[in-house]
């Protein structure tokens, strides 16, 4: 139960650190604000800690061999996916880099909560306010 609270706060932390960065994007007018930050660092998250916790019953089987960084590297793969869809050619002018860069920093960033390293701190948050 203890694990619970925790992964609970884990999610909470990673939610809050992607929806400042959210809030920074919105407040200067810019794609993807609050709500997409919010739950790109929420999901990856959760996708670190299903990766790191939920087959911990299967793991004390000496046969059977995890990695929970395979999850984290599908992740990373992912949002890059995604930020291409955000990256538009228009009138000789690139649009929308800072905004995937973004998604994509948020991403790490809620991998590293989900993984209980607390998102790394308060540092890669204020770099990505700068």
């Amino acid at each position: 139960m203890h694990h619970n609270w925790e992964f609970m706060l884990r999610l909470l932390l990673a939610g809050v650190l992607g929806a400042a960065i959210g809030v920074e994007r919105k407040v200067h007018y810019k794609q993807a604000g609050m709500r997409t930050h919010f739950v790109v660092a929420v999901g990856s998250a959760l996708m670190m800690i299903v990766s790191k916790y939920a087959f911990a019953d299967v793991i004390h089987n000496h046969t059977i061999v995890l990695d929970p960084s395979r999850i984290a590297a599908q992740v990373v793969s992912g949002i890059g996916f995604l930020g291409a869809g955000v990256i538009i050619f228009q009138r000789n002018a690139i649009r929308g880099l800072t905004t995937a860069a973004g998604v994509w920093a948020t991403a790490g960033i809620g991998l590293g909560g989900g993984g209980g390293g607390g998102g790394g701190g308060g540092g890669p948050i204020y770099t990505s306010l700068a």
